[in-house]
């Protein structure tokens, strides 16, 4: 734990980055609203309320986002972290999309994610140029 904090540490990132201490607080919150609303959406799957067309980009944003930190972290690896935030936005992007005309408050729910998301996918993407 102590070698991932000193290397992120000594990484260039952008002055507006935010402390290392925010992301902790922030995730909680972020996986709450996360385990409701995709727990909702793969309980009506599994119920055959919503197609699986539906649930699929769902699952996949759990694989990415659950990729992210070891990407990052334990391999140190800013380009693949980078195409991973990539495919976390897009899958919830697909997600909200998708689920909107079944259940739309699952939708709105996604908001926060998208946009700590959104600001995560500049802050990786700028990191790693920096990082070249």
């Amino acid at each position: 734990m102590n070698q991932t904090y000193n290397w992120y540490m000594e990484i260039v990132r952008p002055s507006w980055a935010p402390p290392s201490w925010v992301f902790g607080p922030v995730w909680t919150v972020l996986y709450i609203i996360i385990a409701i609303s995709f727990g909702t959406v793969f309980y009506k799957f599994f119920l055959k309320k919503i197609p699986a067309k539906v649930a699929l980009p769902f699952a996949l944003n759990i694989i990415f986002n659950l990729l992210f930190t070891p990407l990052q972290f334990w391999l140190q690896n800013n380009i693949l972290a980078s195409i991973d935030i990539l495919l976390v936005l897009g899958t919830l992007i697909w997600a909200m999309v998708a689920i909107y005309r079944y259940i739309k408050w699952v939708t709105y729910a996604q908001i926060p994610y998208l946009l700590w998301v959104s600001f995560a996918t500049i802050l990786q993407l700028t990191i790693t140029y920096l990082n070249l």
